[in-house]
Order: C-alpha cells, then structure tokens, then sequence
C-alpha cells in the first residue's frame, strides 16, 4: 500500500506548483490551438504520470494502472453518453425531422437571442436535470448548430448557459455525491445550494445573451431574458428548499419553458436579430442586421409532433434511466464490478486532506444497462425503428458515428485518465491544500476549489466527492457551516463546468468543429473565472456578512 504525499518538495508552495504542471501543460496547449485536442491529451497524461512518479513517489504500477482506469471510466459513461447523442442527431438529421424541429423554434421566434434562452438555457437545463454528464451541451450544442448558429457560438454558448443547472443535474447526482462523503444531510445541502445558484440563474441568462448579442443587443430583450431567469430561480430556490434536491432542474426547466414561450406569445422584440453569428468575433455582425423578410413555412401540427418525436423519447427514457428504482431494478442483475488488481486499496488518503487514512477504492463498476448512453441508444434505435431504418442502416450509420467522433472518444478517455491519476497520486488534494490555506478568505478560495475540481475532473459531482470531505474539515476548523461551504464546493463548481475539456470536447464534437477546442476554450475562459469569483463573493457575503448570514443552514 501507497500512502499520499501531499509536500514532497518540503515546500508547500513548490509542491503546488509541481501538482498544477500536468493541468497547466494541457489547457496552454489546448489554448494555443497549435496541438490537436488529443495530441495534447496524451502529452499531458505522460506529464501527469511523470509528476506523480517522479515528485509525488506514486509508484509507477500504480501510476499507470490509475491511468488506464480513468481511461475506462472515461469510456464509460462519457463517451458513450456522447457517441449516442451524436447517433440520435444523425437520426434526426437523416430523416429530416431535425430540419422541422428548426423550423419549430422559428415559428416560435426567429429571434437567435431568444431561441437562444430558449435552447441553450431553458432546453438545457431539462437536459442537465435528466442526464448530465455531457449530455445537454450535446444536444444543444447540435441544435443550435443545426438553427445556422456559428461552430464557436453553439459551443461556447451552449457552455455558458449549461452553468445554474448543473449543481442539481443527473437527478441531484452531486448532492448525492457530496453527501456520501460528508455524512451531511443532502436535503439540507441541496437546500443551501438553492440559497446560492438562484442569483446566478438570473445572471447567466442576460450574461449568455451579452456574450452573443452584446450589451445593447441584450438590453432589447430584456422582458424576455427576465422573465427566462425569473421562471427558473424562483422554483430551483422552492423546490430545492421545500420538496427535495433530485427533481430541481426538471421543474424549473419546464417551468420556464413554458413561461418563456407563453411570454413570446404576447410580445416580440422591436426588431429581430437575425444574424447567427457571435457579435464581438465577427464584424459582420457588430450592426443590428435587418430583417430579411422572406415567407417562413410553418410546419403543421402533426410535423411539429413528428420533430418533437425523437426528443420526446428521449426525455421519456432518460427520465426512467435517472430513477434510483430503475436503478435498483436492473444494477443487481446487470452490473459488473471489477476491483483494479494493484489499484484497489492499494493508495491511502491522510490527514488532513481526510480525517483519518482511508483506501481508495477502484473499482470499476460496468453498469451497462443503466448507463444514460444505453438510455440515449435505445431512444436513437426506437426512433430509428419508427421511422423505417433497416438493421443494417443504422449499423452503418453507427459506424459512421463511431469513425467521425474516434479522436472525440480518444480525448474524452486521455482526460479522464488525467483526472483519475491527479486523484489517486494526491496531485488534486495538494492544490486543494493550498486553497484550504487561505485562512478568513476561505470562503472565497474554497468556493474556487469546487470550481478547480470541476475544471480538473470535468463533474460536479466528482469535484463534490473529491474535495467534500476537505470543505467539511477546513470549515470545521474556522468555525464556519459545512453546509454553507459544502454547498460552496458544488456551486462553485458549476462555473467551471464550461473549461473542463471534456465539456470542450463533446462541444467540439457536437458542433462538427474538431480540432478548434482552444478557440472554444479561450472564449468561454474568462467567463468562467469571473463567474466563478462571483459565487466566491456570494459566499464570503454569506460566511461573514449580515443580512446575508441569515440564508446559512448549520447543521
């Protein structure tokens, strides 16, 4: 057995330095956009193994066996989610039913601002509460694309957007997860989260559409963007406070889709904004650009069913596939745990990153049928089925689907090796120390720490179990809420959701833009930093600041 060494240099601040070489190396090369995505993904996972060999004194069977699980496990359930949201789309494409969806949302407003809440945000976070993992930024990724939006804003948009949501997606998967490793009561985390992310719910809304549209492009609808972010913040907070912290993202996107929708029912912009491209990346659309008028074919009622058909489906299954019944229906009989030979309980957590040494445990566990890629696949093949493709069709469709997104899956599967290993040499757990050390601005840095565990690890959920039990210690030891920073861990996180290039990746991949994921991260970098800082700011104001002491829940 390998116990963690959290400062091995003797020098916390050396250490650290050392710990951020392999995240460092990889999103300067991705920015650069010099080195394909992939390229840069295998480089700094040899980077990774490196550090954690040669400083952290992992040994190097053990390196190299927590580097292929990551492999696996970003296998499973990340690039399969995206390989069968990507099979659907080209389903949907294919038969034409995509290009009624576009005309749906059109006859809807032809605004792109508003079909941008519309899809981006309100869509999106439907998504965000059934699936997660991937799977919002997907499909909106690929609609928006679809409705003549450019690659750079159906990525980096899609990205923003899918923020507020993402604390309570998968059914409440990162409460959950933050709860197991806290012991804290989730109902009481959930409910401190939906006394943070409700603010920036109304923010990002109006921030999406000023990174597409610019400030006055934004002012002109902002009825519209209000009453968006309004209908969505105003549920996460009741419905997170007073029923429970798993169905959050599905009432408040239904909600304020339905409001969003009945709101344009009743009002419309003075003037349209019709162009598709991002204002400040392309001058040709740094004027209001004027309205093209030429006679928009409106669907009828049994087209727009039959585009609604595949997502209809979708949704239907995913929402099953997200249940922890149907999850205890078919794991018992269709799982298949395998324990990693030479990685099982065989590294060590320590104090003070844990409060007493625990084994890691590395098992994998092949939950093939409760997957939500499986869920996505036997919603593409139903629909597939209803719409008349052989077998053999969507065999070879499939194929094609596999062949164009092969360095796509082969990125996803170099991330999540970096994120594993960083978790089992101890790489995460120094950087997190060196946040933890911040003293009375922990609230602030430790707010920042969910959102560097997301960027590291690419989920909320795994940055909650991953820097959880460090939240609850430290904010013991300062006399703060563990809930309050708890909580912090994963709202924080959110923000950091759109830099973690796995996110990049399954954009890239569902925009059709490969190898531009630096152009994509650039864009949506600085967005996230300040959002992020933000939510810390929101923090330190509840640690520390009257009246805002007053929205803490202690245990």
């Amino acid at each position: 057995m390998w116990s963690q060494v959290y400062n091995p240099l003797n020098s916390m601040v050396l250490s650290t330095l050392a710990a951020a070489i392999p995240v460092v190396a990889l999103l300067v090369m991705i920015a650069s956009g010099k080195v394909q995505a992939h390229i840069a993904a295998i480089i700094a996972l040899i980077v990774a193994i490196l550090v954690s060999v040669v400083v952290f004194t992992m040994p190097a069977g053990i390196a190299i066996r927590a580097a292929l699980f990551g492999v696996v496990t970003g296998l499973f359930p990340i690039g399969w989610i995206v390989l069968n949201v990507i099979f659907m789309y080209r389903l949907t494409v294919a038969t034409g039913r995509f290009k009624v969806l576009e005309q749906t949302i059109g006859g809807v407003t032809e605004d792109r601002r508003l079909q941008l809440l519309l899809i981006a945000f309100s869509f999106g976070a439907f998504f965000e509460g059934a699936s997660g993992f991937g799977t919002p930024v997907a499909v909106t990724g690929a609609i928006l694309m679809g409705l003549g939006f450019s690659p750079l804003a159906a990525s980096g948009l899609s990205l923003i957007a899918n923020t507020a949501p993402v604390a309570y997606g998968a059914l409440g998967t990162p409460i959950a997860g933050l709860a197991s490793v806290t012991g804290l009561d989730p109902y009481l985390l959930g409910a401190m989260v939906g006394r943070q992310l409700p603010i920036f719910s109304l923010i990002v809304p109006f921030w999406v559409v000023c990174a597409f549209a610019g400030w006055r492009g934004m002012m002109q609808i902002w009825p519209a963007i209000l009453v968006c972010g309004v209908s969505f913040a105003v549920p996460q907070f009741l419905i997170s406070n007073f029923i429970n912290p798993w169905i959050v993202d599905i009432g408040a996107s239904l909600i304020s889709m339905a409001a969003l929708i009945g709101f344009l029912k009743i009002w419309q912009p003075a003037k349209l904004w019709l162009s598709p491209a991002l204002r400040t990346h392309d001058d040709s659309a740094s004027t209001m650009p004027p309205r093209v008028e030429a006679p928009v074919v409106k669907p009828t009622s049994s087209e727009v069913w039959g585009a609604l058909l595949p997502w209809i489906i979708v949704c239907v299954i995913l929402l099953v596939w997200g249940t922890d019944w149907f999850k205890k229906l078919v794991n018992p009989i269709f799982t298949w745990n395998y324990p990693v030979p030479g990685l099982h309980q065989m590294v060590e957590k320590v104090p003070p990153v844990v409060a007493a040494p625990a084994k890691e445990a590395a098992v994998f566990a092949f939950t093939y049928v409760s997957y939500t890629g499986t869920g996505m696949l036997l919603a593409a093949l139903i629909f597939g089925t209803l719409m008349g493709f052989s077998p053999l069709r969507m065999i070879k469709e499939y194929g094609k689907t596999i062949w164009i997104l092969r360095a796509s899956l082969l990125t996803i599967a170099a991330m999540l090796a970096i994120g594993t290993l960083t978790r089992f040499s101890g790489l995460d757990a120094t950087l997190g120390l060196a946040f933890a050390s911040a003293g009375v601005l922990y609230p602030f840095f430790g707010t920042l720490l969910g959102w560097l565990g997301v960027a590291l690890t690419g989920s909320d959920t795994a940055s909650n179990v991953l820097f959880g039990g460090l939240q609850k210690i430290t904010a013991q030891q300062l006399g703060l809420s563990p809930i309050l920073m708890g909580a912090a861990n994963s709202s924080g996180g959110v923000m950091g959701k759109m830099i973690d290039a796995q996110s990049i990746v399954v954009a890239s991949t569902a925009t059709n833009w490969f190898g531009h994921e630096g152009s994509i991260l650039r864009f949506v970098f600085w967005h996230s930093i300040v959002l992020a800082c933000l939510v810390g700011v929101l923090v330190m104001l509840q640690a520390y600041v009257y009246p805002f002491t007053l929205m803490v829940i202690h245990p």
